[in-house]
């Protein structure tokens, strides 16, 4: 973990409710996709946890969506604001787990850290493909970016208005084969690709986080190797420590 002062370079609207930031800084910390940075927005006393979507020498891009006060803050940055951040924390995907024929499965703002993931593998000789999820079409993004690394991309939109009608899911089965599986997003989407998709996976976990590094045990879960915390031993579980919350 490395603490910096961050300078937004551009801040910018990609999707409805969806903006992707650029900031310039030291980005050293960071030695694995589906690691996270950690905020500080100046007026609230919680930072706010991100993964990161790519990294280029001392730039580091971060795509969010707007849910609350703190997104909306961070929404109204733009070009000269400058943000003291927490890198490098959490344990992020393992690339050397990976197969030859990799799946990367995302939902909404979970897609994000497969691109930097996506890069990656590329640069490692692996051919990923990707199975997105989004409710509609206004709230798509990154699927070009994504193609443009040479990577196939299925995407599934629940009202039907771009691509397969469906859950992300649905796009999965249009893949082809895969060897291995990444995953990135809301718990009942990870445990739904969980289900459909029955290889050796790396699920990335969110959780609500008071410290980000590990020293408050808010965001502790019970997996089959005993409690894990999100922020320091996640946010990335092996498939086959996966406990699953029970329903209802």
């Amino acid at each position: 973990m490395r603490k910096g002062l961050f300078a937004v370079e551009a801040n910018r609207k990609i999707a409805r409710g969806t903006y992707e930031m650029i900031l310039s800084g030291d980005t050293g910390a960071f030695t694995a996709p589906g690691q996270f940075a950690d905020l500080a927005l100046p007026g609230f006393a919680l930072r706010r946890p991100f993964s990161v979507c790519d990294l280029q020498g001392d730039r580091m891009t971060l795509v969010y969506k707007v849910v609350g006060k703190g997104t909306e803050r961070m929404a109204r940055l733009g070009r000269g604001d400058v943000l003291d951040i927490l890198t490098g924390l959490g344990n992020g995907y393992d690339l050397a787990r990976s197969g030859q024929t990799p799946l990367l499965a995302g939902g909404g703002s979970g897609i994000p850290p497969l691109y930097l993931l996506a890069k990656r593998l590329l640069e490692r000789g692996k051919k990923p493909k990707a199975a997105f999820g989004f409710n509609t079409a206004a709230e798509v993004f990154y699927e070009d970016e994504f193609r443009a690394l040479g990577v196939p991309v299925v995407t599934a939109t629940a009202d039907g208005t771009h691509g397969e009608k469906g859950l992300v899911t649905d796009a999965i089965k249009r893949c082809g084969g895969f060897d291995s599986v990444f995953c990135c997003g809301p718990e009942p989407m990870l445990r739904a690709v969980y289900d459909a998709a029955d290889v050796p996976g790396q699920f990335s976990f969110e959780a609500r986080m008071g410290c980000g590094f590990g020293a408050c045990m808010g965001c502790s879960v019970k997996t089959k190797n005993g409690y894990k915390r999100i922020c320091r031993d996640g946010p990335v579980l092996e498939r086959g420590e996966i406990l699953w919350r029970t329903q209802g």
